[in-house]
């Protein structure tokens, strides 16, 4: 098993942004400039109804001051455990960069214009995917869900895909976000932003 070593640049507190949104975007932008593939994708990780730990993949769709967005269908099971337990962490990793993004808070439902505009922005057989699937249920065999497909793609031929009820955005309002860079023999960077009761950040070095 190899033992990689970290030797791209370092994280510093003069190279680092105060704002960790503004440090965000930078990396953000410069992970998208390396071409990496799916730089937006992210570990998801809620609290089950049985308490245990639940983590997947999804796709952040756009971020500010007020948190880190997602969409996905509300009665899927990572829906029904947001519902349950807003608490939940975000994870990006950029292995080219040697990059991790962590991010904790909690989460509420984006505005119903926030939903609509973005699930209008999708290709069309996205939107008829967000129809076809009951996200997380048993289903018999993939014809059933090509089946469903079908008849949506028919229902709504030349018409506009409305967005179901059940579909939306999330947002992570961070409570506290680290930046970890990879460094020589395990001497990594980490930088935690912590959100303060009046609403400045703090930033602090944590050993690696």
């Amino acid at each position: 098993m190899s033992h990689p070593d970290y030797s791209l640049e370092g994280l510093t507190e003069s190279s680092a942004d105060a704002s960790p949104f503004a440090q965000f975007r930078r990396w953000l932008e410069e992970a998208v400039a390396a071409q990496l593939y799916e730089p937006l994708a992210m570990t998801l990780t809620t609290c089950a109804l049985d308490g245990k730990p639940a983590a997947r993949m999804v796709l952040l769709r756009g971020f500010d001051e007020r948190g880190f967005v997602f969409y996905s269908n509300r009665t899927s099971r990572k829906g029904r455990e947001l519902a349950a337990h807003p608490d939940a962490a975000l994870v990006l990793y950029w292995a080219e960069l040697h990059r991790q993004i962590r991010i904790e808070g909690k989460t509420e439902c984006a505005t119903d214009a926030e939903s609509n505009a973005y699930f209008q922005s999708r290709p069309r057989g996205h939107q008829l995917s967000a129809w076809a699937s009951s996200q997380s249920a048993i289903i018999p065999d993939r014809a059933f869900l090509e089946r469903e497909m079908a008849e949506l793609t028919a229902r709504y031929d030349g018409k506009e895909v409305p967005r179901p009820p059940h579909w939306g955005g999330y947002r992570v309002v961070p409570a506290t976000i680290e930046f970890w860079q990879g460094r020589p023999n395990r001497l990594h960077d980490r930088l935690l932003y912590s959100r303060r009761e009046d609403g400045i950040w703090r930033r602090e070095r944590l050993s690696p």
